[in-house]
Formats: structure tokens, sequence, C-alpha cells
């Protein structure tokens, strides 16, 4: 049987390896994500030791607000001199470090990364943990010098002698390019700019006397644990944090596993999207192939196998599948994490090839996916094969399946498609998120399900509708590929299910984001009433500078200023909400367009006034009037009065929950060092503001990062946020074709070796080369629609529901794609066509006369 088994694998080996294909590709997505994850966390977790101070004093801060505010967190710097007289102490330095500052050159051109790593200004020292060496020029010295790091003056082309302008929190100045320092280790991508130590806290944070953090060396035969415990009892350990190396690598590992998991999360959807189509396309394939083979495993039964051999010889075909896939994958995979390193040091990310991380979990991992997928796809075939009669042999070779009768689907199918459906409908008629979510999973899931397993039973009503014009168009090969797709429902089902998986998921998605689209820019058209918003290009605050700049010029009437900042609020049922505030100026009425269920702009803008969402105020016991205590960045504590609750948030944009915000002398008052995150702008009376646009733009061309938007651009801001996230599924989408034209190719070729005889029969009485060729072609493009009808069909309803949730949070619009939809069934043809141009091809070069003779 063993032997038997070997040579039947090898005997079908050119149809196999399409269903190897698919295995290789989500194989390849899992173990490439992995090592690519695992490669990058070992660099860094080697940067993040080699360069950490023995023991790190920082700010207590329990709400993270630098990126958010443009708030930055200091402590005294006299606070040095307290922790250098600690026992174990060998040195102890402040340290001056911020994220929020921008670096300009004469062209007014940012020298920062564009990939949404930061750029650090700080100042400059030497230890034998800097991550950096000066290799040309000298170290900053007084005012107006600093460095940079080679790889921002190589990609900026920023050479010394060179004048840079830095924008930070207390203001602008200027600085000369006197020397360039060059990475020893693992360059994460940021740019670097370093001053003079005397000066870097004055200019960074405003006050020599301030600092971001004290770093710590042991003494020789301190260990850092005790270091940290010793420096804790000097200073008090429930104002400041107090970290050792290994905490302050493990914390930095953290932030930087949060980039990680995107990566990884996008891989794996792409593996698992491979893996679930490819279990169609492997179904499929083990089925003909047994249906096939039928007369030689009722052989093998006649000559004594039993049903138990039988079934193991399947299986052990579909191991040795997963085996060849799992290792051609991990070898894809170990490439796409090799082009994923590379495509990270195009970034400015440079890690290197050669420390590739390959750990034991990895091939674990590629080979679990690749021998788990073949066998749970193969396992049904299987046991279709044991159940082939010894009598079978004595018989001509039957397709299994054409006449049994569906009726077991049918009632699987209806019962899990009625379960699917009440979840989508109780998903609809939810009140809440938290109730609305799971249901649509549950929804999707089941739905899905039921129309994998009912597919068949739809074969034949709706390929006799899709396929109705072809007699008409194409004459009796028409009719004849119209009844070939209608042959075998079963596997006409599981071909179009392939591709029909992919296209739910770009159609609810693309319902969906469209939906997203039309709300936003329904929202846009009623809230926003000011002329012009001046953000930043990645939404993080500017300096009050560029606030001067766009109130100082001609034209402009009104400017509103919008400030972010990180806050903990207190609600009376119990629960604290840690959330994102908006704070604005006055006059918020002339620019914001607010509906309000109870109160005003005037109520809520007061001194020590809140505004609130009406919904979530309900929802947690709160009313005007009621006091909340607030909690905010730097362990600022007050209590608030709603004063307002609103029917429209204006801060639902920035993924805040309760759509809180309040005036800014509330917020000056406690977190006096937040910055500017957004302007409206009014043109001035008789002023026009297409006039208005180009001075502001000219302006601001010191400060690149600034961008002036009207409410034509901003609607166009939302829908390129949005069409990431779509991009991602066309992607999907993309995997998912490729896999399913492996499918039908897989399909049509067997097909035409079980239809060998027939084929030669109809050559015979008259059937031309190119009329055999167009007959597959339909049926090819009929199977492919069928695939294409149901899954847009299934997805439209889950987009519909995916709406109703978005609905929940204020996006109410419900829009369809149709241009998108009306291209994926075109797309759907054409995919139709391609995959059938091979196994047509063979078709047609067939001999006749070994055609007919052909058992």
């Amino acid at each position: 049987m063993l032997k038997a088994t070997l040579r039947s694998f090898l005997a079908h080996k050119g149809r196999l390896a399409l269903s190897a294909l698919a295995v290789i590709l989500s194989v390849a997505f899992v173990s490439g994500s992995l090592i690519f994850s695992d490669t990058v966390t070992r660099t860094f977790d080697r940067l993040f030791a080699s360069t950490a101070a023995d023991v790190t004093v920082q700010p207590k801060q329990d709400l993270r607000s630098a990126r958010l505010s443009g708030a930055v967190q200091t402590l005294p710097a006299a606070l040095r001199d307290r922790v250098a007289k600690v026992d174990g102490v060998a040195a102890a330095r402040a340290e001056v470090s911020v994220e929020n500052a921008v670096v300009v050159d004469a062209r007014h051109k940012s020298v920062g990364p564009t990939t949404g790593a930061p750029t650090l200004a700080m100042a400059w020292y030497v230890t034998h943990r800097s991550p950096v060496q000066l290799t040309s020029g000298h170290a900053p010295r007084g005012a107006g010098e600093a460095l940079l790091d080679a790889d921002t003056a190589g990609k900026r082309h920023v050479r010394i002698g060179d004048t840079l302008t830095v924008q930070a929190q207390p203001g602008t100045f200027r600085v000369r390019v006197v020397g360039i320092a060059t990475f020893t280790t693992t360059n994460p991508g940021a740019a670097l700019v370093f001053l003079d130590p005397a000066v870097a806290a004055r200019e960074l944070l405003g006050s020599a006397a301030q600092a971001t953090g004290i770093s710590v060396d042991a003494a020789p035969g301190v260990t850092d644990a005790q270091l940290k415990r010793r420096v804790g009892q000097a200073i008090g350990t429930g104002t400041y944090d107090l970290k050792t190396a290994g905490e302050q690598a493990k914390s930095a590992a953290a932030g930087l596993g949060t980039f990680l998991d995107v990566i990884k999360y996008v891989m794996l959807g792409f593996a698992g999207v491979a893996l679930l189509v490819g279990v169609f396309l492997i179904v499929n394939t083990f089925s003909m192939l047994i249906a096939q083979r039928t007369r030689e495993l009722g052989l093998l039964r006649a000559l004594g196998a039993d049903r138990r051999q039988v079934r193991r010889s399947v299986l052990t075909e579909a191991l040795l599948l997963g085996l060849v896939g799992s290792t051609l994958g991990l070898l894809a995979g170990i490439g796409l994490a090799l082009g994923l390193i590379r495509l990270m040091s195009a970034f400015g990310m440079n890690l290197k090839a050669t420390e590739m991380v390959i750990g034991w979990g990895t091939p674990v991992a590629a080979y679990v996916v690749g021998l788990g997928v073949t066998f749970v796809a193969a396992y049904l075939p299987a046991r279709r094969a044991a159940a082939v009669s010894p009598m079978a042999a004595l018989a001509d070779a039957e397709v299994a399946g054409v006449g049994k009768p569906l009726r077991a689907r049918a009632i699987v199918g209806a019962v899990v498609g009625v379960a699917g459906a009440a979840a989508l409908a109780g998903c609809a008629a939810a009140t809440k998120v938290a109730q609305a979510a799971p249901l649509l999973g549950l929804g999707v899931v089941l739905t899905l399900i039921a129309t994998v397993v009912a597919g068949p039973l739809l074969v034949r009503p709706v390929i006799r509708v899709l396929g109705g014009a072809f007699p008409a168009l194409f004459g009796p090969v028409g009719r004849m590929s119209q009844r070939n797709a209608l042959r075998n429902p079963r596997r006409t089902g599981a071909t179009a299910a392939a591709l029909m998986v992919g296209l739910a998921l770009v159609g609810g998605m693309s319902v969906a984001s469209a939906s997203m689209s039309a709300s936003f820019d329904q929202q846009i058209d009623k809230n926003l009433g000011a002329d012009f918003i001046i953000q930043n290009t990645n939404f993080t605050p500017f300096t009050k500078q560029v606030r001067d700049t766009v109130a100082a010029t001609r034209g402009v009437g009104l400017v509103v200023r919008q400030r972010l900042t990180p806050v903990a609020v207190r609600l009376p049922k119990g629960d604290e909400v840690r959330t994102t505030a908006a704070a604005y100026g006055p006059r918020l009425d002339d620019v914001l367009h607010l509906t309000y269920a109870q109160g005003g702009s005037r109520a809520a803008l007061a001194d020590g006034h809140l505004a609130m969402d009406a919904d979530f105020a309900r929802d947690h016991g709160v009313r005007v009037g009621s006091v909340v205590p607030v909690e905010f960045p730097g362990g600022r504590h007050t209590e608030l009065t709603v004063a307002a609750l609103t029917d429209q948030a204006p801060t639902e944009g920035f993924g805040s929950q309760g759509g809180m915000y309040f005036g800014l002398a509330t917020l000056t008052k406690y977190a006096p060092r937040a910055q500017d995150s957004a302007l409206y702008v009014n043109a001035a009376t008789g002023t026009n503001p297409q006039d208005l646009r180009p001075r502001l733009e000219r302006v601001l061309a010191p400060f690149p990062q600034v961008q002036v938007h009207n409410q034509t651009d901003y609607k166009n801001l939302v829908h390129k946020q949005i069409a990431v996230l779509l991009y991602l599924v066309y992607a999907l989408l993309g995997l998912a074709i490729v896999i399913a034209v492996l499918g039908v190719v897989n399909t049509l070729a067997l097909s035409v070796v079980e239809r060998t005889r027939e084929i030669g029969l109809l050559r015979a009485i008259g059937l031309g080369r190119r009329q055999l060729r167009r007959m597959i072609r339909l049926e090819s493009v009929v199977i492919a629609v069928f695939g294409a009808v149901l899954g847009l069909a299934l997805g439209l309803v889950w987009g519909v529901c995916m709406q109703q949730v978005l609905a929940l949070r204020g996006l109410t619009a419900l829009a369809f794609p149709w241009t998108t939809i009306v291209a994926v069934v075109v797309g759907a043809a054409v995919v139709g066509v391609v995959a059938a141009l091979l196994p047509a091809l063979r078709a047609s070069r067939m001999n006749v006369l070994a055609a007919i003779a052909h058992e």
C-alpha cells in the first residue's frame, strides 16, 4: 500500500503542484512574519540593552501625553546632584531628549523621517553606551551648534556648515551643523539632532533647571536592582519612575511591539486567507482525484485492501503534499523575511540580513500549518475513498457525488444560515457597540459556513440564470458549457467557494468604507464652518510660532485654537474612562456647527466646565450639573462640572470615547505645556477665502509639516486614511484571487482528464478545436461569475451590518460602491477566462482516437 501510495503521488505530481502552491503561500506568510518579527525583536533587544543606563529616573507618567498634546514631562535637573550622592552611584547625568521637535533645512524642507519614526533632539553626551559616535567635525560647543546623525545627513543632503532651524516647544532657534555622528548600533529610523548639554534644556524645554530624566551608572560590584532600590530610597518612588537597564529595555521593546504587531497581524491575515482558500482548493483536488481513481481504489479493495488502508493511503498522499509544501513554504518565508528586512532598510530601519533569526518555533509553526491544513482538507475525501466498493473495479469510473442528493447539505446549511441571519439581525437591532460587534463576528462566520455548505444547492438555479444567454449567443457550445458547469454541483460549488471568500470580504469592507466616507462627508458638511483647518501632516501638535504666524497673516479674521490631551475621568457609576479630550478657544460656534441636547458652547467652554456626548452620558449616569473627577497628564487632578451634552462630538475623529471637551482656560490650568493641534481659521470680512489660502501657504512655508486644508481637502484626507484599510483588503483579495485561479485551473484540468473520452467523441462528430476551447472558457467564466455573485451578495449583507455598527458611533450614512461591485463582477469573468487558458489548450490538443480509447 505504501508503494502504491508513493506511485500514485508521483503520478499526479503536476496536478498536486497547484494545491501545494496554496500551502506554500500560507506557510510562507506565517514563517516570514515570525522570522521578521523575531529578527527585529532580537536586534532591538540588543540595541536597548546596550544603550540603557544601569538605572534611569523619569517623571511619573500615568497618562502618556507628549505625542498627543506636545507636552513634555520633566523633572528638576538638580535631582541629578541628589542621585550622584547615593552610595553605589559611579556617575549620574541629567538627560534632555524630546520627540516633539521639527528640524527644517534652509530650503524649508523637513529633515526628519517621513515613515512615522520620530525626530529626537537631545543633549550630546559621550559614554560607552552611546548609540552613535562622532565621525566628522567636532562636538557642539555653546548655543547655535549641533550634530546630526549620518543617515539623516546623507538622505537630506545636509553637510557640515549648513544651517538648520529647530522648532521646539519653547520656541524656534537656528543651529549650524558642526559635526556628523554615525550609528554604532542598529539605526531605528529616527533622526537625531544633538545640542550642547549646557543649552539643550533651555532650548528644548524652556528652562535650564529642567531635564527629561536622570541616567545613573552603577559602581563596580553594585547590581542594577540594588542601585534602583538605593536611589528610590533617596528620592522617593511615588514621584518618579525608576527602571533598571533590563526594565528600560523591556519597556522600550513593548513600545516597539505595537509596530511589530501591526506587521505580524497583517501578514498572518494574508496567511489566514491563503489557508482558508487553500482548504477549498485541496478538498476539490483530492475529491476529483479520488473520483477519477474509483476503479483503481476498487481494484485495491478487491485485492484485499481494507477501508482503513485506503483511507490511510489518501491521507499519506495529503501529508506528503503538506510536507513538500511546508518545506518550500518555509524557504519562501525566509525569502519573504529577507525582503521585509531590506524594505525596512529602505525606510531607514537598518536591519542586517546576516543577523536574521530563525527560532525553533518558526519551522514548527510552518510544518504544523502546512501539514495540518492538508490533513484537514483531505480527511473528507479520504473517508469517501474508503467507502469505494470492490465492485467499482468492474464498472466504469464515475465522478463520486454526481447523483447523490444534497439533502444533508440543505439541512445543515439552512440551520447554520438561520443562526447566522439571526446573529446579523441582532447586530442590526443592537443599541450598543459592545453588543453589536460580537453578533456581527458570529453572523459573518455562520453565514460564510452556511454559504459554503449550501453552495452546491445554489449552483443549478443561479448558473441557469447566469448562463441563460449562452445558448443564444454561442449555440450548442454555449449550451454544453452551461450543462458542464451544472453537471457536478458539489465540484462547481467548491471551486466557486475559493473565489467567493475573497469577494465576500472585499464586498463587505467596500460597503463599510464607502459608508464611512459618506458619513464623514456628511459630518464635515454639517459641522465644519471654518474656511480652513491648519494641522500637522501627522496630526501632532505644533509650536506657538505657527499660531502667531497665522494670526498675523493679512486677511485672517478669526482663529480658534484646538488642543488635545489624554484624560482619565471617574464616572458616577464607578467606571474610570481613559480617553482623549479636546480644548477649544472662544467663538467655537463660528467654526464648528455643533448640536446640543442640553446646554451650549458658552457653558461648555467656561472655566471648570466640561461637555460630553449625550449617549455616553446617559449610559454612564451623567447629567448636566454632574461633577466628575478628571486626571490630567503629570498627575494633576481636578473636578469639572458637566455643563453641556452634545448630539455630535467634535472629537469623534480622534478615536475619543465620550466626546469630551472644555475651554482652553481649563486645559491651560492643568496641562500648561500642551500645544495647539489644530487651528480653525475664518477669513476676515471682505476677504475672499480663495485669496487667503495662498497667503497662508506662503507664510507657513517655513513650517513644512503644517498643512492648510479647506473642507474638500479635509474630506480627501479622511478618504485617504480609510483607503489605507481598503488597500489592505484589496491585497487580501488579490491573494485570494491568485489561489482561486489555481483552483479553477485545477478543477478544469482534472475535469478535462475526467471527460477525455467525451471530448474525443465530441471532436469525432465535428466539434472544432476553437469551439472546444470556447466551451471550456465559458464553463470557467460562469463558475467564476457564480462565485463572484455569491461572494458579493454575502459581502453586501455583511457591509450593511457593519454600517449598522458604525452608526452606533455616529457614522449613519449607508453607501454602496457600485463601481467596485461592477468591476469585481467583470474581473471575475476575466479571471475565468485566464484560468481556462491552459486547460482549454490542453483539451484542444488531444489526439481524437486516443481520447476515444481512454478509460
